[in-house]
């Protein structure tokens, strides 16, 4: 979402929208302004809160509006220089944003998978200040999280608790391996047994392993955006492969819509995790 958000506000503030469309039925969660407001408006910037988006537009007869965004696990949004078809079945809205060197030029949100969750807002200004899925976030994990030793004090995982947007917000699940295993703590570890240096450790881990993917996506990732972006992941998918720390061979644990992955020396002592699936298959 920070890359997007750089990259979209580089080229959208003082571009005009000229129309508005959602091919997707479920998309659009709000009436009251219709999304046809937006048509005329100027794109004023773009922004991440957590892992949402925030377009901002200054409508000529509604004012400043702001279409909120959220791409979910499989949704990207990426702006082309020609129009996309409408039978495209990934495109769930298009924003058409032509200029004289791009008269064609659309602003896509496209969604892969079957899951169809990816969702959009349009909101006034006190709407937005009182749209509960921004107000319920946590502080952002990047680039100045606070003190995580009153944060994290609940008996829950920290693998459940880095992924919790209302505790802490901007983390995604291949990213909390990556920072579990930079600070060397289990992911099954309570966050109230979390000592203070140990909390420390975990919000430099913090900094630090999503400064290096946003680093790299910096200089990767141009517009119009891609489909998949790379994953510079040194633990999480690794499974099977040499721990890039001790060469451990790493292991994972999986769930049925994710896999979780670590190293047992460096983060449980030398042991191996119960892997669900075995747990499952012998119920």
């Amino acid at each position: 979402m920070e890359i997007t958000a750089r990259r979209l506000d580089g080229v959208l503030p003082g571009e005009v929208l000229e129309s508005a469309l959602t091919p997707g039925l479920n998309v659009l969660k709000t009436f009251d302004p219709p999304l046809h407001a937006i048509e005329g408006a100027t794109f004023t910037g773009v922004r991440r809160r957590g892992k949402l988006l925030l377009l901002d537009l200054d409508s000529p007869a509604h004012g400043p509006l702001t279409l909120l965004t959220h791409l979910m696990s499989a949704g990207r949004l990426q702006l082309f220089a020609k129009r996309g078809s409408l039978r495209d079945r990934t495109s769930r809205v298009l924003l058409r944003i032509p200029n004289p060197a791009h008269p064609d030029r659309e602003l896509r949100l496209r969604e892969f998978g079957t899951k169809q969750a990816a969702w959009i807002k349009l909101l006034r200004p006190e709407a937005l200040e009182a749209e509960d899925v921004l107000l319920t976030l946590g502080p952002e994990a990047w680039p100045d999280p606070p003190p995580l030793g009153e944060l994290l004090a609940s008996p829950r995982p920290l693998h459940s608790l880095l992924r919790d947007q209302q505790v802490i917000a901007g983390i995604g699940r291949t990213w909390v391996d990556e920072i579990l295993h930079a600070a060397q703590l289990s992911p099954f570890k309570r966050g109230d047994d979390l000592s203070d240096e140990e909390a420390e450790a975990l919000r430099d881990a913090m900094v630090s392993e999503l400064g290096r993917v946003i680093d790299t996506y910096e200089a990767a990732v141009p517009l119009p955006l891609p489909e998949k972006f790379p994953k510079p992941t040194r633990v999480h998918a690794h499974q099977g492969e040499p721990c890039p720390r001790c060469e451990t061979t790493l292991e994972a644990v999986f769930y049925e819509d994710y896999v979780m992955s670590y190293c047992p020396q460096c983060q449980t002592e030398g042991r191996v995790l119960k892997d669900r699936r075995l747990s499952r298959l012998l119920k």
